[in-house]
């Protein structure tokens, strides 16, 4: 049995993780951790956890030199410039990270310093693997830092890597890429910009040529192209709770239908359980992917326009977040890829 700790547990990804893990046959979490809430039990927080797996686990304060013995495996599930004060303790005590936050992602420490704030330790940027797991599984097998993927980005990377790599597409043109999420993607704690009535029957574009998820994107793409690759990236937010639908526009090489570019992504994701390809003439939605750690892609090509227009689908804090983190901590540890995560959507 793996013993696993969460830090920083009490946010929408850390239930998110406990609701998925406690399906998880090969794993004992043994420690959550949260200042708010420390003392408290898991099940008096998160009512919805009321399951035998955590009938005796209680919040505690972020001790991480106390913590490092406890677990081989942590998930450091808290923001940015955060995990970067924890994980090279965990780190050196022998254990192995999945960390959430965006600290290990990109590999460029001036890139990471121009759209977050100075890396406190940059030293393991080229040691941490990325974590999109049905394209960097060999290496993240073999990692003890991996970097989950963004939610933002895993809706965007899934559906374009393979054509990028395929040579279909037209890299020097702009790649557009316009997300909605839902409004659990900003967090758990109360904003002004993510209460109720500011949210409710409204729908909104954020962060418009700024959002830190675009260097993310980029980096990914242009290690799939060989060449450097910019994009144009437009988040949204919805009143919905959960979810991202991601349309992608692209322009292709040469003319190519809609049928050519769902085979080059269905022979790409043909063994692949978490992402599935729609047949011509569907395209995804929230309700395909809610509470599942999969990614749905659909494809139209318009033939008027010369443009590939590609949709996914994805959970937020499913394959965007902790379903994701779950996937790369089995492949880590040698255990079956779906365990924990063999979920069916929820509907409606």
């Amino acid at each position: 049995m793996l013993r696993v700790a969460i830090i920083g547990a009490s946010g929408f990804t850390g239930v998110e993780l406990l609701r998925l893990l406690a399906l998880h046959p090969g794993v004992e979490v043994v420690a959550v951790t949260s200042r708010q809430y420390e003392g408290k039990s898991v099940t008096e927080v998160f009512p919805s956890l009321q399951t035998h797996a955590y009938s005796n686990l209680c919040f505690s304060a972020p001790d991480i030199k106390k913590l490092s013995n406890l677990a081989g495996a942590f998930f450091t599930a808290v923001p940015h410039a955060a995990a970067m004060k924890v994980v090279p303790e965990l780190l050196e005590a022998g254990a192995k990270v999945i960390d959430l936050s965006a600290d290990f992602r990109l590999k460029n420490v001036d890139v990471y310093n121009e759209w977050y704030e100075p890396h406190l330790c940059p030293e393991y940027l080229d040691e941490a693997v990325y974590g999109l797991c049905e394209i960097n599984r060999e290496k993240i097998a073999s990692s003890r830092l991996v970097a989950n993927p963004g939610c933002y980005p895993t809706s965007a990377l899934l559906p374009l890597i393979p054509l990028i790599s395929s040579g279909i597409i037209d890299i020097n043109s702009t790649i557009l890429i316009d997300s909605k999420s839902g409004v659990s993607g900003a967090g758990r704690k109360a904003l002004l910009a993510t209460s109720f009535c500011e949210v409710n029957e409204s729908f909104k574009a954020y962060k418009v040529g700024e959002h830190r998820h675009t260097p993310e994107i980029e980096q990914e793409l242009s290690i799939a192209a060989s060449q450097e690759i910019k994009v144009c990236f437009t988040p949204h937010l919805v009143p919905m709770t959960r979810g991202i639908l991601t349309t992608i526009y692209v322009k292709p090489i040469e003319k190519i239908s809609t049928k050519d570019v769902l085979k080059i992504l269905d022979d790409f994701y043909c063994k692949e359980r978490f992402v599935k390809v729609l047949e011509e003439g569907l395209l995804p939605s929230i309700n395909m992917v809610k509470g599942s750690n999969l990614c749905v892609i659909g494809v139209k090509v318009d033939k008027r326009t010369n443009t590939i227009i590609i949709v996914s689908a994805i959970d937020n804090l499913v394959k965007g977040a902790s379903g994701q983190a779950i996937q790369n901590l089995n492949i880590m540890f040698g255990f079956d890829e779906y365990l924990g995560l063999d979920v069916v959507p929820l509907y409606p």
